[in-house]
């Protein structure tokens, strides 16, 4: 699947899971539901996936955790707060240029409507 075929079975999960749980739960209990989701899918998902960062040469194993990577290809970054801030994309940004990844979601499931709260992230695709 492409990166982008991908990104539509996660927004359709989301859907499907803010739907059934509303906003204002644990951003942890988003991951886990929204993994169980895309699993039921049949996609390939990893939760708190460690990517290393390497800096001058040296790897260093916990640079950072992917909240959910799906197939490879696409880190979703979960967030269950008020209103996502600009640090949140950048931040999303940092971890596909590090991960060598084109696509990210930020997924903000503490909005009141899921479609609203969906940020797709690029890089270079």
């Amino acid at each position: 699947m492409t990166e982008n075929e991908i990104a539509s079975v996660i927004v359709d999960a989301s859907y499907k899971v803010h739907t059934a749980l509303g906003p204002g739960l644990l951003e942890s209990v988003y991951e886990a539901v929204l993994a169980y989701e895309l699993e039921r899918r049949n996609m390939l998902v990893c939760r708190q996936m460690i990517l290393p960062v390497i800096y001058e040469s040296v790897v260093l194993d916990e640079g950072y955790r992917a909240d959910i990577v799906v197939g490879n290809k696409v880190i979703i970054e979960l967030k269950s707060v008020e209103k996502v801030v600009p640090v949140h994309s950048k931040q999303l940004l940092t971890y596909l240029r590090l991960s060598k990844m084109k696509l990210g979601l930020l997924i903000n499931f503490g909005d009141n409507l899921i479609k609203d709260g969906i940020t797709r992230v690029v890089n270079g695709l």
